[in-house]
């Protein structure tokens, strides 16, 4: 067998072999100019960029947060404030182990297990060295427990934090507000620059409508720390600038005097300042402490507020809507006056019921067998609601929305608070778009005495009584009177007045009326009229309810109390100088006269007191 010899070509092989060395030689040349030319870029096109950088690993900007302003009422007395309080923080880098503390404080103190998740999602965003707050508002109890304990508790201590504080409690509750932790959708909105730092911010009333004057701004502190984040110095520091104080029109010992008057009921009472259009009470009773809001609330009392049947989570005043009652007489007797439907010297006949031309139905009179012959003053005194059904049909349910529309009735007063809701002021339109159905001649009727679809707040009473007592003179209601800063004085929010154009002659048949209502022997709130100097003028209004049938009988006695009649009073006082507008409304309360009607007179009386014992003699 004869064997195969390979001849080497070396030719070939120098010619592959300085291929290779001309290839790797490009990848070199290659590498070497991108390193080049990443260097140069981080030496000069990047350079300003990576030096912020790298400051940025050793100099930490650290949030200083402000102070929340003051919330005062109209005599200076505070409303919301910022108290001293202790606090259990605890730092997790000192704590061996963090979750068995946690359990024997827990243990110890009675610490709710939603105040331990609240712990842990907050210390989740905070470095393990930073003091993070697990209990707020410590009180005597628990500060002894944990004293005697303390040493056993390495990595935990009190420390003292500002914490908002309500004085007044449930008294205020509804226009006040209060803060409450910031929750994870409020984060995502919030200016991030603002609101580094800050732990609440406002939920309900004041402090919500107006957080961003009482948060201020915030500061910062340029600290240089190491590489773990340590802090070693302090280079810089802007100081915060403190929230405003807000000064309110609020009275609070008027509106701790009206919260009182309703007793045991439940309801609002709204009062104004006629010539500005200031709030001076605004009641919504039940209230509720705010407080354990601020610290955080359990879910145990949450639940228990939220299962009321009383609802002391509902602002009554702002967003209660009720049916006006005979309250909406005085308007609807003006919307006569102004479109000449009626005539002040005509009487007309009230033999108790009143019948549609046709139709065999009656609606009824509160008074059975009727009033006689009556006069529009007499209508407005007695209340004769006779009267207004045949007005209302005379008038038409267009002519009658027009004109309480002027009033502000079926929109929102524009008040400095949110929330608010806008009631009910019902048309052909409103029912057609809403219920796809015709408007009835036997619903204008209704309309007119107050009922029906018709449904108003508290607070749009309370406008619409001191736009009367204006004559004419829209005022829109506010709660804030100035805002205070260190460096300046701003007054509350821009009110545009607006003139609904009243014939004089107009308003003074009805104010006339109204002060019958008060001051005559067959006024429905004649009992008020005692023991002062000055005239009242009002109406009684009573609100149904529960329907009742053609025939049958209404007696309060035999129904649940939570089905009875609201009973409501409208009222401004001194009817030739007006200076003061009050509504009430009392939840299940029956007669206007008799229980809504004397809240609103002692509101009449404390604040004529007050204004006639400060006033300049001079």
């Amino acid at each position: 067998m004869s064997r195969i010899y390979s001849v080497k070509d070396n030719t070939v092989e120098n010619r592959l072999f300085l291929n290779r060395i001309v290839a790797a030689f490009i990848v070199i040349i290659l590498l070497t100019s991108g390193l080049i030319v990443r260097l140069i870029y981080l030496q000069i096109v990047g350079h300003e960029h990576y030096s912020s950088l790298a400051k940025e690993n050793s100099i930490k900007i650290v949030p200083l947060v402000p102070t929340r302003g003051i919330i005062y009422d109209r005599h200076g007395k505070i409303l919301a404030e910022n108290m001293p309080s202790y606090s259990l923080e605890l730092i997790p880098e000192k704590i061996t182990d963090l979750n068995d503390t946690l359990s024997r404080l827990q243990k110890l103190l009675n610490i709710p297990d939603e105040k331990i998740e609240q712990y842990q999602k907050l210390r989740k965003r905070q470095k393990r060295f930073a003091s993070t707050p697990l209990l707020l508002s410590m009180n005597d109890e628990e500060l002894a427990k944990f004293a005697v304990v303390r040493p056993y508790f390495p990595g935990v201590d009190i420390y003292t934090r500002l914490v908002r504080h309500y004085p007044y409690s449930d008294l205020a509750a509804h226009v006040i507000g209060y803060v409450s932790r910031i929750n994870e959708a409020e984060l995502k909105e919030l200016p991030i620059a603002e609101y580094r730092g800050s732990t609440h911010i406002g939920k309900l009333g004041i402090e919500s409508s107006y957080e961003t004057e009482l948060h201020g701004k915030t500061g910062y502190a340029e600290i240089e720390t190491n590489v773990h984040a340590r802090l070693l110095n302090t280079l810089n520091e802007v100081n915060p600038a403190p929230g405003a104080n807000l000064y309110l029109t609020l009275d609070i010992d008027l509106q701790k005097m009206a919260y009182n008057a309703l007793g045991t009921f439940s309801g609002s009472v709204v009062a104004i300042d006629i010539k500005t259009g200031g709030v001076l009470v605004f009641v919504s009773r039940p209230g509720f402490d705010p407080n354990p809001f601020v610290v955080g609330i359990t879910n145990d009392a949450y639940q228990a507020l939220q299962a009321s049947e009383n609802q002391p989570l509902y602002n009554r005043a702002l967003r209660g809507l009720y049916p006006p009652g005979s309250t909406i007489k005085p308007f609807i007797a003006l919307a006569g006056l102004e479109y000449d439907a009626i005539s002040p010297q005509k009487n007309i006949l009230c033999p108790g019921y009143y019948q549609l031309p046709g139709v065999s139905h009656q609606y009824r009179d509160w008074k059975k067998g009727g009033h006689g012959s009556v006069s529009l003053n007499k209508a407005i005194t007695e209340s004769c609601d006779v009267y207004f059904y045949r007005l209302a049909a005379t008038l038409g349910i267009d002519h009658m929305h027009s004109f309480l529309q002027k009033f502000g009735f079926g929109e929102k007063s524009g008040i400095d608070l949110v929330g608010e809701k806008s009631g009910l002021l019902p048309s052909r339109e409103w029912k057609s778009a809403r219920k796809n159905q015709a408007w009835y001649p036997g619903e204008t009727l209704i309309t007119g005495i107050g009922q029906g679809y018709l449904q108003v707040s508290p607070l749009q009473l309370a406008r619409a009584t001191a736009t009367l007592a204006n004559r004419g003179n829209v005022v829109t209601p506010f709660l804030v009177d100035k805002i205070v800063t260190a460096e300046t004085t701003l007054p509350g929010p821009e009110t545009h007045q607006q003139i609904i154009p009243l014939k004089a002659n107009n308003i003074d048949t009805i104010v006339a009326a109204m002060v019958n209502v008060v001051h005559s022997a067959h006024g429905t709130a004649k009992r008020i009229n005692e023991g002062i100097s000055y005239q009242i003028a009002g109406k009684t209004g009573t609100a149904q309810v529960l329907g009742i049938k053609q025939n049958a009988k209404y007696n309060e006695n035999d129904i649940d109390i939570k089905f009875r009649d609201h009973a409501l009073f409208i009222s401004f006082a001194p009817a030739d100088d007006p200076k003061i507008a009050v509504a009430v409304v009392v939840e299940n309360g029956g007669h206007g006269g008799s229980v809504a009607a004397p809240i609103a007179g002692e509101v009449i009386k404390q604040f004529l007191q007050e204004n006639n014992e400060n006033r300049d003699p001079s």
